[in-house]
């Protein structure tokens, strides 16, 4: 588990509520714990599928029968799915966010506590990289980037210093965009307001939003009837997205009522949101912003 280290592992796969011959996906594969734990619930004629764009994480693939590797985004899982000829299944899994493993590679980027290339690439081949975020990006959409998915209240002040700063030199490091930053960010609350910020850049970096809610929407087409979703955020963007979802089909306003007015939704939650013990969180300090919700078809 050094890879990765995976969290509420026991409750997110005991809501799948796994049938020993189903057909499930593990949409972020990463160290394959939560896979591993899935195939250990099914008998010789369950399947499971996962996903993992992360070139470091076919090292973990595993050697069984019963699973496949997919190295693509979560966000394509319905067109992958018909590749390999399966257009329902009883069960999916996401557990969101950077792994333990990009986190710690120093090289990758994704860390405040390395110094190395802006990168943060999940997908490693992708185009976009933090570095043409950071340098290229104009003022203005800087600063929607750090406000909308870094929740920074003074975005244009940090995206104004950003510019100033890279029309002398462009900013390579995390180490010079953290000391470039330095006057926003007070000792007390350093390590919190540098996570915000790098945040924004990864998720923009990434698509991580716009790829979750792709990936959302196509849930209830590729679901059996009493199939369950699975889901673990880390930061209130995602959980968000994931509760709004749940409740009414939707990321933003309401569903229109027909004439009785009723509204359809696709799916409902299945019991209240779960987070980890505070054993869990002891022994895996990343656990502790966690949050599983699990939702069955309607």
């Amino acid at each position: 588990m050094m890879y990765h280290n995976p969290v509420l592992l026991k409750e997110s796969i005991d809501g799948l509520n796994i049938k020993p011959d189903g057909i499930y996906v593990d949409v972020t594969f990463g160290g394959g714990g939560h896979s591993k734990e899935i195939l250990s619930r099914l008998n010789t004629y369950g399947k499971l599928f996962a996903f993992d764009q992360d070139e470091d994480a076919k090292q973990n693939s595993i050697d069984d029968e019963r699973f496949t590797l997919i190295p693509q985004n979560f966000r394509y899982i319905k067109r992958y799915l018909r590749f390999y000829g399966v257009r329902k299944v009883d069960g999916v899994l996401a557990d969101l966010g950077v792994s333990s493993h990009q986190f710690d590679k120093a090289e990758r980027g994704f860390s405040t506590r390395f110094d190395a290339d802006l990168d943060m690439r999940m997908n490693q081949s992708g185009k976009l990289s933090a570095f043409e975020v950071v340098n290229f990006y104009d003022e203005q959409k800087l600063s929607d980037v750090l406000f909308q998915y870094g929740e920074l209240r003074n975005a244009r002040a940090i995206a104004k210093k950003i510019v100033e700063t890279r029309t002398e030199q462009k900013i390579k490091t995390s180490f010079e965009l953290k000391q470039i930053l330095s006057e926003f960010v007070p000792k007390a609350v350093e390590h919190k307001i540098f996570a915000q910020i790098f945040q924004g850049i990864r998720i923009e970096v990434n698509q991580e939003i716009e790829a979750l809610k792709e990936f959302l929407l196509q849930i209830p087409e590729i679901l059996n009837e009493e199939g369950r979703l699975s889901v673990i955020a880390y930061h209130s963007l995602e959980d968000r997205l994931v509760k709004r979802f749940i409740r009414n089909g939707l990321f933003e306003g309401e569903q229109e009522k027909d004439f009785f007015g009723n509204i359809t939704v696709p799916m409902k939650k299945v019991g209240k949101m779960i987070i980890p013990t505070l054993q869990e969180i002891k022994e895996n300090n990343r656990a502790r912003s966690a949050k599983l919700r699990i939702a069955t078809l309607k």
